[in-house]
């Protein structure tokens, strides 16, 4: 879920940190999000990724993309925002199912503020493997967007510029798929933007190539020297990137495949 906001100059992103023990991207800056649930199918399959992506939201940000009677829900009430932190939890460990929120609550999920925007699967040579919709939604009023303390140590927001910025100066960590969008986001100047660009986008599959060699170990992206480009896929900025102790940085591309 890239959750967007605008700020005083443009517009800001949310983006948490994982927790080092996890075992999947641990320690990086990431959007929020996860795995899609058997209990994410309830609205039928179509449905599945939005509903995983909106409840991974609350439990990762404390952010519900729903909506009452009276418009969404703003967690104004104290008593409110109390309950709802309940099923926060709830929902993280398992204990409730998000159909089981929607119809306690009597609210209806936003599934039409997603706009699905890019799909990402990792390489082949991964032990853990994902297949990933990123989704894009604007942040409500009245919501505060808090990490989970949980899978997640951090959770801050960030214009797209500043968090490139700070991955070069090794202060944080960003996968790249992150790295990626964050880049693509750094073109405009607001939310509107982001969002009618989204809306208009061809998303295409795109899985990384992944090249070793020696102690090198490289990823390279469509429209690099070693991975053709796809159609549909604009040529990203930084098409490679190296693991460099433990975390990838970009690198500039050359004739080789194999980055020497």
């Amino acid at each position: 879920m890239v959750l967007l906001r605008p700020a005083a100059s443009g517009f800001e992103v949310f983006l948490v940190r994982r927790h080092d023990n996890v075992a999947f991207m641990g320690g990086a800056h990431v959007f929020p999000g996860g795995r899609v649930d058997e209990a994410d199918r309830w609205l039928g399959e179509s449905a599945a990724f939005q509903v995983a992506a909106l409840r991974e939201l609350f439990e990762e940000a404390g952010i519900l993309l729903a909506m009452r009677a009276a418009g969404p829900i703003r967690f104004s009430d104290g008593a409110e925002s109390a309950r709802f932190l309940e099923y926060r939890a709830a929902l993280a460990s398992g204990a409730m199912s998000m159909r089981e929120l929607v119809e306690r609550e009597q609210i209806t999920l936003a599934l039409d503020r997603l706009v699905w925007f890019a799909h990402w699967v990792t390489p082949e040579i991964e032990t853990r493997r994902f297949d990933t919709r990123f989704f894009a939604a604007v942040a409500p009023e009245g919501q505060h967007a808090v990490h989970d303390a949980r899978e997640t140590t951090h959770g801050e927001w960030m214009a797209p510029g500043a968090a490139i910025e700070r991955c070069r100066r090794d202060e944080i960590a960003l996968p790249p798929p992150t790295w990626t969008t964050l880049r693509t986001l750094a073109r405009f100047d607001s939310v509107d933007e982001v969002m009618l660009w989204a809306r208009n986008r061809r998303v295409v599959r795109v899985q990384p190539g992944f090249i070793r060699t020696g102690s090198l170990t490289m990823l390279t992206l469509p429209g690099d020297p070693a991975y053709p480009p796809i159609d549909g896929f604009e040529t990203p900025e930084e098409t490679r990137f190296i693991l460099d102790r433990g975390r990838w940085q970009p690198a500039a591309a050359g004739p080789s495949d194999t980055g020497e």
